[in-house]
């Protein structure tokens, strides 16, 4: 059945659904009471729990390809993919969803800067080019953000553009550290124990700080589902699903969709209307982004 179910799938179709799934994360985030690293865990553990029985069914023989030192490398993907999402969640308490989602979406420019450090990739022209428009942008997003004071009351724009960057430049480490694995690997087998030793680290880290996992009413544990099935299931795995069929470039180029649509909901959901600053740095980010996402070495 899922099977046919691929087959009947385009995956352009696939991958416009995965991008509208993870543009409502950030306002699922906004609507939870629950500290950031806890709903991170759920978020991620469960995810995990829905994805398990395919994977087991599907894919059992493909995990004899997981060698003892890609468990090191696979953890190290998933601690990375932890604070990946801890610092994300937390920058929503803090900055507005535009300024979020935008920048925690810069994760490009960083995989390329870190491509070409550690992994002797040039970067070419356009990339640099790209690169630089970016930064500027995430400069006015932030000059605009710190001048108007926030879109959300109590905020600390700085802080919480911050917190997004650092979101940004973890899920670089998450692509190019795992970059490796995945040679080797069928991605669905390799997301399964890299979201497992992602939720194993968050789960360290909240019991460490003592954070309740505990006592929460029904509409945090539905929050808790739904960010696991919106932006877990049919989002992050689709589109992991959709590097089989498409173009990694094209995958990449369609993510910028989501600071568009998370910025939507954020104006009728939660009343949150970006200021003409955040707006414009905004779109310099994403044309910055696209022209590293595009550029060809």
């Amino acid at each position: 059945m899922l099977d046919a179910l691929e087959a009947r799938t385009p995956p352009v179709v696939a991958l416009a659904v995965a991008v509208v799934a993870v543009s409502t994360s950030a306002i699922l985030v906004r609507w939870s009471d629950a500290p950031s690293v806890v709903l991170a865990f759920y978020r991620v553990g469960l995810t995990t729990l829905l994805v398990a029985p395919f994977v087991f069914t599907r894919y059992r023989g493909e995990f004899s390809a997981f060698e003892p030192r890609d468990v090191l490398v696979a953890t190290l993907t998933g601690a990375a993919l932890a604070i990946h999402f801890a610092a994300y969640f937390e920058s929503l308490e803090w900055t507005s969803v535009a300024a979020s989602v935008t920048l925690v979406q810069s994760q490009p420019l960083f995989v390329a800067v870190g491509a070409a450090l550690f992994l002797r990739e040039r970067i070419g022209t356009r990339k640099m080019i790209g690169i630089a428009v970016a930064i500027v942008g995430m400069a006015a997003m932030s000059a605009g953000e710190l001048l108007s004071g926030g879109a959300i009351e109590g905020s600390r724009p700085l802080y919480g553009n911050g917190l997004a960057v650092l979101g940004a430049f973890m899920a670089a480490i998450y692509v190019l550290v795992g970059r490796s694995l995945r040679q080797r690997v069928a991605v669905v087998p390799y997301v399964l124990v890299v979201y497992t030793a992602c939720a194993l680290t968050l789960l360290v880290v909240a019991v460490a700080q003592g954070l309740p996992l505990a006592g929460y009413d029904r509409r945090e544990w539905l929050l808790f589902f739904a960010l696991a099935v919106g932006p877990g299931l049919f989002g992050h795995t689709v589109i992991n699903w959709a590097l089989e069929h498409v173009e990694s470039s094209v995958v990449s180029v369609s993510l910028l969709g989501e600071p568009v649509g998370a910025t939507i909901l954020a104006l009728f959901l939660l009343a949150e209307a970006p200021g003409p600053t955040t707006i414009a740095g905004g779109l310099v980010v994403l044309a910055g982004i696209y022209v590293t996402s595009a550029a060809r070495a």
